[in-house]
């Protein structure tokens, strides 16, 4: 079993992607601009644009699959909110940004109200929400 999960240890590394494809992508689209510098052809420039292309593919799909889970976060904070607000503070879920409903998610049940109030209070971030935070509520489940 691991640690539990903290505003130290939240943040997620996906190996494959961040360890391996990018930095394969980026030492190739390197080497392909540096070999088009040093043997200009049409060939080369293709080359060039081929592995500056799959490069882009990678970060695409990375924003994708992080605008999906962002888009899943809003809908489960909102609906999670609705459940364990006070009536006052249940108006003004429409209020929070993406950035702040992200931010919430972390706290737990008993002090998200709390954190709320703050957020709203003084506009805060996302990552001032979870420095916040007392009582961590982890997310195992991103990507």
């Amino acid at each position: 079993m691991s640690a539990p999960q903290t505003f130290a240890t939240h943040r997620r590394f996906e190996p494959l992607q961040h360890f391996i494809l990018i930095p394969i992508f980026l030492v190739t689209a390197g080497v392909t601009a540096w070999h088009l510098i040093k043997y200009p052809s049409l060939h080369a420039a293709w080359v060039m644009v081929l592995a500056f292309a799959v490069l882009a593919l990678a970060v695409q799909v990375r924003l994708y699959a992080i605008k999906v889970q962002d888009r899943l976060i809003r809908l489960e904070e909102r609906l999670r909110l609705a459940s364990l607000l006070p009536e006052d503070l249940k108006a003004r879920i429409p209020e929070l940004t993406v950035k702040q409903l992200v931010g919430l998610r972390f706290a737990a049940d008993a002090e998200v109200a709390e954190r709320m109030r703050e957020a709203l209070q003084e506009n805060l971030s996302g990552e001032a929400i979870k420095k916040r935070i007392r009582t961590w509520r982890p997310d195992e489940f991103r990507v």
